[in-house]
């Protein structure tokens, strides 16, 4: 817990504070593989990753597609999802040993109505949340794969000695062999 007081410090929160927020949150861990969130399902907590690393995947034609990777010191929702209180369109499983510490939906809704310190947090992590989407999207659409990579490159170094290469070609919208030659011709 000690990690996630901390993170709401770095936020603001005295001491006093975080520690009163970080009480609404429970400790769960997964296995490796384990889910999260499965497709059709609701979801029902907001989590804070203290250890461990999250797969956002949806599966077309039979075949996995890995949108989005998520580690340590992180927030993890299905958002639409979490925010509008309706079934997933995706599963979040995890690809590691992970523990998060997570608040429900009610408490958390509790916390928004009822502490204004975090309700400004709460509105500036969705900010940052909908930046990143939008920056994704983006990226996406505007750039080719090779640059996709470059940035993640840039962006978040640490990611790419966790992701299995299979999901971060999906993310990358090209095929396993395609980021091998992508790899290579960076190097």
């Amino acid at each position: 817990m000690e990690n996630l007081i901390a993170y709401f410090q770095q936020s603001g929160f005295t001491a006093a504070e975080a520690r009163e927020v970080a009480n609404f949150f429970k400790t769960k861990t997964f296995a490796k593989g384990e889910h999260f969130l499965e497709e059709g399902k609701t979801a029902r907590h907001l989590a804070f990753i203290s250890r461990g690393l999250f797969q956002f995947y949806f599966l077309k034609d039979g075949d996995e597609r890995t949108t989005y990777v998520v580690g340590e010191n992180n927030f993890l929702a299905s958002l639409s999802s979490f925010i509008s209180q309706v079934p997933a369109r995706e599963y979040v499983r995890a690809l590691s040993d992970s523990e998060v510490w997570q608040i429900h939906f009610d408490d958390l809704q509790h916390l928004k109505n009822h502490n204004a310190k975090f309700q400004i947090f709460y509105i500036g992590v969705l900010e940052h949340l909908l930046i990143c989407i939008d920056d994704s999207r983006h990226k996406l659409i505007a750039l080719t794969a090779e640059e996709r990579y470059a940035a993640l490159m840039d962006e978040e170094p640490e990611l790419l000695q966790q992701i299995p290469l299979q999901y971060l070609a999906s993310i990358l919208g090209v095929t396993p062999r395609h980021l091998s030659r992508i790899r290579n011709n960076i190097r």
